[in-house]
Parts: C-alpha cells; sequence; structure tokens
C-alpha cells in the first residue's frame, strides 16, 4: 500500500475514532507522559463547561485548579501507575466554576512504560439521581420535598412541619380535600426519614370493604375460613418501613378498635392466629375531610385520631394558595411537553385569568387533568387558549359566553351562475366555516361540535381553505 493511502485511511480511522468518542454518554480524558491533554471528548467539555480547544494540546495542572493537598486523579495515576476506580473528584475548572465528578481512571502502559493515563467520567448529579430513583423504586416511593411545586406561605408553611416530622417515627395524619396532594407528602415524609430503605405500603382503606381489608391489613392464618392460607398483612409487608392508610375514615368503628390496638401495642395479631407479632412499623393515614366534623359524624373514632394524630398536616387546598397557579402550570406543561413530544410554551393571559378566578374543587390533581387534557387537543398551537379547555370548562367562563354572543354573524355568499359544482361548493364550504368560527369568536372546539365533525378535522380544513381560526 503506497504512503498517500496509508495516511488517507489512517485520517479516516482518526475521524471515527472522534466520532465514537463524542457520541459516548461518558466524559474520556486522556493525557501523555508530560500531564498534557491529548484526547477530550464531547461529554467531557459539558462535565467541565470547557472549550475543547482550552483543554486540548496543554498540561492539566494549568488548567484545571484543586483543593490544597489534593492532586487530579488523572496526575495521581500517572504517577503511580495503579487504576483508580469509582472516585469522587471536586475541582475547578479555568473559571473558578466547581465541578464534580465520578471517575475511572486507568495508566497507558506500553512495552512495560506507562506513556499516559485516561479517565472516563460520570456526571455526579446524574448518578446520585439515578442512585435516588433506585432506591425510590426499591422502597414503593418515587417524590421527595424538592418535587413538591409552590412558593406560597401555606405550602411553605406545611412542607416545613412536615420536614420536621420526618425527623422521628411518630404517626401523621394528613388532612386534605382530593387532590391536594396527601400521597406527595406521604412519600416526601418516609423518603426523608430513617426509614427510607425500608419499605412504603399504600393502602386505600375506601377500596375494599371490611371483610377483604382487615385480612389485607393483619394477615391471615391457615384455616382461619375456608380457602384462608397462611398470609402476611400490610403492617408485616411494611416492616422497618411505613404504612400509608388513606382515607382512614372509611373504616368501619370495629376495625378502627383493632387498629388502634396495633398502634398502641405496636402488635398484630393475622386472622385465625393465636399468637401476636411484634411490628415495627410508622403509621401515617390521611382523611379527606375536617377530623372534627369526621368525629361528630362517626366517620373516626376520637381515641384513634389522638393516637394517629401526633402530628397533624392540613394540606391547603388550591383555592387558598392560587399564587402557586403560574408555577404548577409550568410544571404541568412541562412534564406533558416531554411525554406527548410537544412544544407548547404557556397558556394565555385570559386562560391564567380563568385559573385564578376558577375555586378548583378538585385542587391540584383537577388543574394536572385540564392542561393534560388541553394539550391532547392541540395540534401544532403553542399556547393554551379558551378553545383547548374542556367543554364543561368552557360553559363556567363568562368570558367566553360574552365573545360568543358579541360576535358578528359573517353573511353566506350569494350562489353566482355559471361556475362549477366544486367551485360553488368549496366557497359556500369556506364562508360556512367561516360563519360558525366567527360565531365562536374562533373557539375551535364549539365551531367543530356544532359543524358535528371532529376538531383535528375543522383544523385541516381551516388550514386547507386558508381560514385564520
Amino acid at each position: 500500500m503506497s504512503t498517500s493511502r496509508q495516511e488517507s485511511s489512517l485520517d479516516t480511522f482518526l475521524r471515527i475514532y472522534e466520532h465514537i468518542l463524542d457520541r459516548m454518554n461518558e466524559g474520556v480524558h486522556v493525557i501523555d507522559a508530560t500531564g498534557t491533554t491529548i484526547v477530550y471528548n464531547q461529554k467531557m467539555t459539558e462535565l467541565e463547561s470547557m472549550a475543547r480547544q482550552d483543554v486540548l494540546h496543554k498540561p492539566l495542572s494549568e488548567v484545571f485548579q484543586f483543593h490544597s493537598g489534593q492532586e487530579s486523579t488523572l496526575l495521581t495515576c500517572l504517577r503511580t501507575g495503579n487504576s483508580i476506580r469509582n472516585t469522587r473528584q471536586t475541582y475547578f475548572n479555568d473559571k473558578q466554576k466547581e465541578i464534580t465528578t465520578i471517575n475511572n481512571t486507568y495508566p497507558i502502559i506500553e512495552n512495560g512504560q506507562i506513556i499516559g493515563a485516561m479517565e472516563i467520567a460520570n456526571d455526579v448529579t446524574k448518578m446520585e439521581r439515578l442512585i435516588r430513583e433506585n432506591l425510590l423504586a426499591k422502597n414503593g416511593s418515587r417524590y421527595t420535598f424538592e418535587q413538591i411545586i409552590g412558593k406560597s406561605s401555606p405550602i411553605l408553611d406545611v412542607i416545613e412541619n412536615a420536614k420536621r416530622a420526618a425527623r422521628t417515627s411518630s404517626s401523621v395524619l394528613v388532612v386534605g380535600e382530593t387532590g391536594a396532594g396527601k400521597e406527595l407528602f406521604v412519600q416526601s415524609i418516609h423518603n426523608a426519614s430513617l426509614r427510607s430503605s425500608g419499605p412504603l405500603i399504600s393502602q386505600n382503606c375506601a377500596a375494599l370493604p371490611d371483610s377483604l381489608i382487615e385480612g389485607l391489613l393483619f394477615g391471615t392464618a391457615r384455616g382461619a375460613f375456608t380457602g384462608a392460607v397462611e398470609r402476611p398483612g400490610l403492617f408485616e409487608q411494611a416492616e422497618g418501613g411505613t404504612l400509608f392508610l388513606d382515607e382512614i375514615n372509611s373504616l368501619s368503628m370495629p376495625l378502627q378498635a383493632k387498629l388502634l390496638r396495633a398502634l398502641q401495642e405496636k402488635s398484630i395479631r393475622r386472622i385465625g392466629d393465636t399468637k401476636d407479632r411484634a411490628i415495627d412499623v410508622r403509621i401515617i393515614a390521611a382523611i379527606n375531610e375536617d377530623p372534627v366534623e369526621a368525629i361528630a359524624n362517626s366517620h373516626l373514632r376520637k381515641d384513634l385520631y389522638y393516637r394517629l394524630g401526633v402530628v397533624t398536616l392540613f394540606l391547603p387546598p388550591l383555592r387558598e394558595r392560587k399564587e402557586d397557579i403560574p408555577m404548577l402550570v409550568s410544571h404541568f406543561i412541562e412534564k406533558y411537553n416531554e411525554l406527548f413530544q410537544m412544544e407548547v410554551a404557556g397558556v394565555s393571559a385570559d386562560v391564567l385569568q380563568f385559573f385564578q378566578e376558577h375555586d378548583w374543587p378538585g385542587n391540584v390533581r383537577e388543574l394536572q387533568h385540564l392542561i393534560e387534557g388541553a394539550m391532547n387537543l392541540m395540534v401544532d398551537e403553542t399556547m393554551i387558549r379558551y378553545e383547548h379547555l374542556p367543554l364543561h370548562f368552557l360553559r363556567r367562563s363568562p368570558a367566553s359566553a360574552v365573545v360568543i354572543e358579541q360576535a358578528p354573524p359573517r353573511s353566506l355568499p350569494f350562489i353566482e351562475e355559471g361556475k362549477s359544482l366544486k367551485e360553488t361548493m368549496q366557497e359556500f364550504e369556506t364562508a360556512y366555516i367561516h360563519h360558525v368560527v366567527d360565531r365562536y369568536h374562533g373557539n375551535i372546539s364549539r365551531a367543530a361540535k356544532e359543524l358535528q365533525i371532529s376538531r383535528q378535522s375543522l383544523q385541516y380544513r381551516l388550514r386547507k381553505l386558508g381560514i385564520k381560526g
């Protein structure tokens, strides 16, 4: 092979090699025997916030700074010839920005001589997030206090009290309306507690009749009833962790009495069994009505309330923290943008105003479902407008009703002779769609309903006919 062809093949190989390195999801940094950088891939530039030309072909010690008494893992590896695995390293780039990575560092040896060192680095933030997500998946929860959206005083006060409660193993009663975020707080308390490595077992007490939920909670012994098998209950399954009992007020009074005994004695007895079993479980209960009213209406035993409510958290409904609505809207739009592969930027000013005036009986969950439903009705728009809201919301909107009543009707075209049927039909279709859309002041959902076609079909016709909705 000629020299020129060899050089060409080498150039091609180097380009492929660089392309592969830049597609890696780990940072790669290689230095030669003098400590000068010779390889620095794209991911490494992102991890260290450095331009490639500011690092390549320069002594590493002149580019990065390390804390007093510490040395770069690359330089340490070059000096000792020993591999360094899974080491956390914190240092500073040339702009004094602190960088933290998890590194695996290896010497490069040729003919018994150390000719360089290479380092494969991972973003420590990403690593810690993956570890945390793996832990949450194992204990049956996924929320932490950092994921609670809101900066209003009512929600911040509850978060602060919940964080304090997380330090102990005392029982907690979470009081809040449907959709206010009780489960989110329960999981956050568990994950901030010393029991976070243990299981979090959740049970909605209204989901099953007493005859089934008693066996589910306390377990069964073989032969307790026809078909009964030896089975641990939720108390035993939550050993060392947390048991969350939602809608505790739906339990019957006798079952509440049995639950109270288990809390006081810290032991349970399986149905049909003759022996008690010690339990080490933290109880967090939730109720969707005022505890005082629940006691007065015989929905909750007073003694059970006092036992559960060692710490009582009252979650504010959304109507009492409306200043958090813009943050929540942005959060849900971002969530569904990622899920639906969309690029919605926000909501229009009139929609946000409507959100501020709405009383939100379904609380945060209602707002989330509203955003999800609106984005399902969008095609290529970037702002959520009135027309994207579900019809039952549009009917509540006085602004929507006013503009519909005030919209002047557009006159239909006079049919001229001498035109083809196709031309006449197109003109009439264009005019009639204009007429209906104008009557509903550009509300595509309402116009589509009157035309008895789908919203997507109307959007298509509007674009095809050149009509602006």
